[in-house]
């Protein structure tokens, strides 16, 4: 069963992916669900340009929001260059990163003509464009990362805690690491951080063997270090599972533990965000070592340098979501069906090719990426185990 949004629904704070931060979420509150039918989505002429609305933030007074909009617009472009024989009529629209703005970007698009929805970013902003898209029937692939707004005729494209959890904690189960601690910001990131390991470790067959949380503070983490040092001596844990990135408490974590006798050469460090964002966190004496799942680096850096060449820049941290909306609405449309933007069309079990490798959306709003496991070995990133290239692979 579908939920999809209906007014009750109180909208969360405005979130979007950080280069530092794979996922992160805020709580919505919960709404009584609407039921949508499981073929939700409009009817296409696959045999003329398929209208897609882009809905990007240009116009906010949020810095970096233009060359984020434009990274966007670029890499749904370049996405629509690449496809052989589907056209594609891309139509975009600014929302000023606002709830309000989205919506009636949303309501104009579909007025337009456009058959699906590609954005917007912020969670806000896209829970406000598939509640009005949903009166139209047309289906929204956000570029959030935040799974509390996912569900109905919305999809988020950002990378998920779940998602990275499920993988990393596998890998641990694979190499006998059955029992793991969970150290978690105490914040609603951290929370969903420490649900999505605890998730995980069921559907792996691992066991938690103790969860502590800290204040997002260098006292609070100091204050946190006997408690998570006692958790793993008492329960013999052959792993710890850190939620923190980079830009928060990664570097105080991963120097102070080892002083408190939880040493990387007797339980293995892993995290849930990437460890080697920014470049500088490489050089940290305690992630050396560490676990943590990044993107396909073969896919991404081809995406990357075909981005520069044709650009002459770098794409925004997030750019390459846009190519892979694209990327989706090519495949489908290629087949040429009628029903190719349904919900059931979207959901199909294969999967898409994107800018980081293989996805695929969920019934739920939610999706899967396929992502390697990697260390750091002297301050360089080493590939442990690879990105599926197909769904039914390592870590899925």
């Amino acid at each position: 069963m579908f939920a999809v949004f209906n007014q009750a629904r109180k909208l969360g704070h405005k979130f979007a992916l950080s280069a530092s931060a794979v996922a992160a979420a805020v709580v919505l509150a919960a709404c009584d669900p609407v039921t949508l039918g499981t073929n939700s989505g409009p009817s296409i002429n696959t045999s003329k340009p398929v209208p897609v609305a882009l809905l990007v933030p240009r116009g906010s007074a949020q810095h970096g929001d233009a060359v984020l909009a434009q990274s966007l617009e670029n890499a749904a472009r370049l996405a629509i260059a690449d496809l052989d024989g589907v056209q594609i009529d891309l139509r975009v629209y600014d929302t000023a990163g606002d709830p309000a703005r989205a919506t009636s970007a949303a309501a104009q698009a579909i007025t337009e003509g456009a058959r699906i929805i590609l954005g917007p970013v912020y969670a806000e902003a896209a829970n406000a464009a598939g509640l009005e898209a949903s009166k139209r029937n047309v289906n929204v692939l956000a570029f959030s990362n935040n799974s509390s707004i996912a569900g109905g005729n919305v999809f988020v494209l950002g990378p998920t805690f779940s998602n990275t959890a499920n993988r990393i904690v596998t890998y641990a189960k694979r190499q006998g690491k059955d029992d793991l601690v969970v150290v978690s910001d105490n914040n609603a990131a951290g929370a969903v951080g420490r649900d999505a390991i605890q998730q995980a470790a069921v559907g792996a067959g691992s066991n938690i063997a103790g969860s502590i949380s800290y204040d997002l503070s260098q006292q609070g983490v100091i204050n946190a270090i006997p408690s998570i040092s006692d958790a793993v001596r008492r329960s013999g844990a052959e792993g710890v599972v850190l939620t923190a990135n980079s830009a928060g408490a990664l570097p105080l974590l991963t120097q102070l533990l080892p002083e408190a006798g939880v040493r990387p050469a007797d339980v293995q460090y892993m995290g849930l965000t990437r460890w080697d964002i920014p470049a500088q966190t490489l050089a940290l004496p305690g992630v050396q070592g560490g676990w943590f799942a990044l993107p396909d680096p073969g896919t991404t850096a081809q995406f990357r340098s075909r981005y520069q060449a044709t650009y002459g820049t770098a794409p925004h941290a997030i750019g390459g979501l846009a190519y892979d909306g694209i990327a989706a609405i090519g495949a489908l449309v290629a087949a040429g069906q009628s029903d190719a933007l349904t919900s059931a069309a979207l959901t199909q079990s294969a999967g898409f090719r994107g800018a980081s490798g293989v996805f695929r959306l969920r019934p739920d709003g939610t999706n899967e990426r396929g992502l390697a496991i990697a260390t750091i070995q002297e301050q360089k990133v080493i590939v442990l185990d690879p990105a599926p290239q197909s769904f039914g692979g390592a870590g899925f």
